[in-house]
């Protein structure tokens, strides 16, 4: 397994609290972090299986959507839904797996 597909899934383990938090509070809030997780882990799962330009495509979007992860965790912490001492182990995965998803599209891109 590689290490964008290791942090991927450490991130949905990590969120899954989260998650559950945020249905009770702000149901589309927990729903759109939810998939914006998942189309991390499965972008970097298709990446995987793509060469040149289009795997540099495939990527770029995983890093969209670990942005997308931070913004709706910084939303989430904004609102008071969650204190920043729950949102910090999801942050940190989330900002690490963003660089390293950056790191490999600039490298390849």
């Amino acid at each position: 397994m590689t290490l964008t597909e290791t942090l991927s899934l450490d991130l949905i383990h990590l969120l899954r609290p989260v998650v559950a938090t945020l249905r009770d509070r702000r149901a589309s809030l927990a729903d759109q972090l939810e998939r914006a997780a998942t189309s991390v882990s499965l972008n970097v799962a298709e990446a995987g299986g793509r060469a040149g330009r289009d795997r540099v495509r495939v990527l770029r979007i995983a890093v969209g959507e670990a942005r997308e992860v931070k913004a709706a965790l910084t939303v989430a912490g904004a609102w008071g839904y969650l204190d920043a001492a729950t949102l910090a182990p999801a942050l940190q995965v989330a900002d690490r797996l963003g660089g390293v998803l950056f790191g490999l599209v600039r490298k390849l891109g």
